[in-house]
């Protein structure tokens, strides 16, 4: 289950790859984890997709402008999602496409995130 929880954060940081403007400060892991924290219930199938999840989502892809960034949203939402229980893999690998987010590559546990640009 902590692995599903590790594709959720995975999921979000692959957001951040696909669309970005240039960002001045760096995205720290504090941020990542606020703008998805509203999927969580949803990544845990105790609820259905919100608003405010899809809204994290987008807000993550667009602060995610840099390729540094990018990784470090990678990295964080799997080190989060590695500590959380009862995520469902499945359903944290769709998110972006149903919240209208265009993601590049898969959302797995398995991305390597030094390798994403």
């Amino acid at each position: 289950m902590a692995r599903s929880g590790a594709l959720v954060v995975l999921a979000l940081a692959v957001f951040l790859v696909a669309a970005a403007p240039r960002v001045t400060e760096a995205l720290t892991c504090g941020q990542v984890v606020s703008f998805l924290q509203s999927c969580i219930p949803y990544a845990r199938g105790q609820g259905q997709l919100t608003a405010a999840c899809c809204s994290g989502v987008k807000s993550l892809n667009g602060a995610a402008k840099t390729t540094p960034d990018r990784q470090t949203a990678c990295s964080c939402i799997k080190s989060t999602v590695a500590g959380l229980k009862g995520i469902q893999t499945g359903t944290i690998a769709g998110i972006p496409g149903k919240c209208g987010v265009s993601v590049p590559y898969p959302i797995s546990s398995s991305v390597d995130c030094s390798k994403v640009k």
